[in-house]
This record gives C-alpha cells, structure tokens and sequence, in this order.
C-alpha cells in the first residue's frame, strides 16, 4: 500500500508543479492582473460547487434523510463503522433511484452523510453491507470530496486560460498573436492532462477507501462480493435507469455505465458460481497475471473508478 501512498504523493507533486508552471507563463504574456482574474474566477465556481454539492446530490439522487427508528439495521451499521472510524456519526439517508449502491457526500466530517439506494440492502448479506458502508465511511474520514474539489479546480483553470488565449489572447490585436495562440494550445494540452490525472487522483481514493473499510474490520472477501454483486445488479437495469445518474456516478462504489462488460470479467471468478465471491476465490486471483486489453485500459483512463478486476485483485493482496 506504500506505493499508493507515494503515488498520490507523485500526483499531486505533478499537479501542481503544472500549476506552477502554467502560473509563470501566465503572468509572461498576460500580466499579473488578468492572470489573478481568471484565477479568482475559478476558486468562486469551485467554492460555489464545493458549497451547493451537497443540495445537487439531494436533488439529483432524490435522497431522503431517515431517523434510527425507520431503520435501525441500516443506521446501527453506519454507526459502528463510524465509531471504528473515528469520525462523528454522518446522516443517514436512502437515495429513491433504481441502481444498487451506496455513497457519501458532503462538505466535511461533520457534514458527513452516507446513502444507500433503494435495493441494496436486498441485493447485499449484512456482511457486505458492512463492508460497503466501510468503503463511504473512509471516503469521509479521509476527506476526500474536499481532496477531489480542491484538486479539480487545476483543470478549470487550464481550461480558461486555454480559452481565453485561444479566442481574445491573439489575433491582429495583440503583436504577440503567435505566441499568445501558442500558449493557448499549451494551455489546452495541460487541461486535457490535468483532467486525466485528477480521474488517476479520483481511482487511487477508491484504493485507498478498500483498504479503510479492510482497517474497520470487513473482510476482503466481503468487500470484493460487494463489488461483484452492484457490478451484477447495475448489469441487469436498463439505459434509462442508469442515465438517470450519469453524472454521479463517480460517487458510487462501481461505475454503473461499465457492469455489463465488467460482468463479464467478473463472472470468471465466481468459480463456483455461487454468486459471491469467496476467500478461496480471491486467493486464487491473487497471484494471477490479469490480462487487460488496450480498450480495458483506455475506459480507465477516462474513469473516476479503477478497473474492477484490478481492484478485486488489490483487495486479495489484504487476504490474510
């Protein structure tokens, strides 16, 4: 787990020496003050995002916020986990939309909510559950819708200062056209990257919350039949239920659009077709050589969520 920890370290050493480099051409070509400008635009809209998430998700996900007394299994789970954590005990809410899974939000610790979708419970052993709900309560303690936020303001600044060098920078109006277009160009290409490694940053979290419910207790193999079933369960619901939470989606445990052809993947594992995963299974994967096409690696890529049979062989290196 050390070289997850260093390669968050490298990433966001890379993120913000791109940052700083950007800053000083900046300031070259466009000055001070305009630079601080769009710089400023773009802390307000991360602010502003950061501040009103919370209200999105609510709305969105249509979340209903419940008491111990409607739900005391669900609530007792969260509040043990929590207690395992560390952290204060988050909302307990149940989001009304079709997709098994489970997530949390909000703006800090204290702020904390954790969300199961309507079926999950049905779909997952109390023993998976936990696990899952292990996985949302160390997204929370490690504070990482605060990390993600913070990290994601990088692209929107590459993304701004690309367009305003590429549309107001250059032209006739400006003798430095060529150079100004050029670093536009530049601009765009740091955006596009930057882009790519807040999704890397997004894929080391989702490691990183595995080995945090592992720490609360949950077993591996509990977490990775978790897995295997909302991959299954998401495999089984049509286009328009999973569209209606597209743009969410990177706060799910699995991403939704991608279970029909992680089914397929996931289902050799099921050795003996229980519709779980067990210890035995993982163990055997853990010393397998996975083999992933270019297609597998380049949907990665461009995803908030590793590669599921990656991070199911990841789970059984904690495998006692």
């Amino acid at each position: 787990m050390f070289s997850l920890q260093m390669r968050m370290w490298l990433l966001l050493g890379t993120l913000f020496a791109i940052i700083y480099a950007v800053i000083v051409m900046a300031g070259t070509y466009l000055g001070v003050g305009n630079f601080h400008f769009y710089l400023m635009i773009s802390l307000v809209m991360m602010f502003i995002q950061y501040m009103i998430g919370p209200k999105v998700v609510e709305w969105s996900m249509r979340v209903r916020y419940i008491k111990r007394e409607e739900n005391p299994y669900l609530y007792d789970i969260i509040e043990d986990q929590a207690k395992k954590a560390g952290i204060p005990m988050p909302r307990v809410c149940v989001a009304e939309v079709a997709i098994p899974n489970a997530f949390a939000f909000g703006r800090s610790q204290r702020d904390g909510r954790v969300c199961v979708t309507q079926g999950v419970m049905q779909l997952l052993s109390e023993e998976e559950l936990r696990a899952v709900i292990g996985h949302e309560i160390t997204h929370l303690r490690n504070r990482d819708v605060l990390t993600i936020t913070l990290l994601s303001v990088i692209p929107i600044v590459m993304y701004r200062l690309a367009w305003h060098f590429l549309y107001y920078g250059g032209g006739r109006r400006n003798d430095r056209g060529n150079n100004t277009a050029l670093l536009g160009f530049v601009a765009f290409l740091f955006y596009f990257i930057t882009n790519l490694l807040v999704l890397y940053a997004s894929r080391i979290r989702e490691y990183f919350a595995d080995r945090g419910s592992i720490q609360l207790g949950n077993q591996p193999a509990a977490l990775a039949s978790a897995l295997y079933k909302l991959v299954y369960g998401s495999a089984r619901l049509g286009k328009d239920s999973l569209k209606e939470a597209e743009g969410l989606k990177a706060f799910f445990m699995n991403d939704p659009s991608r279970a029909l052809e992680e089914i397929r993947e996931l289902s050799q594992l099921d050795l003996d077709r229980s519709g779980t995963i067990d210890t035995d299974e993982l163990i055997l994967l853990r010393s397998k050589k996975l083999q992933l096409s270019f297609g597998d690696r380049l949907l990665e890529a461009l995803s908030t969520h590793p590669n599921m049979l990656k991070r199911i062989q990841q789970l059984s290196q904690y495998n006692g």
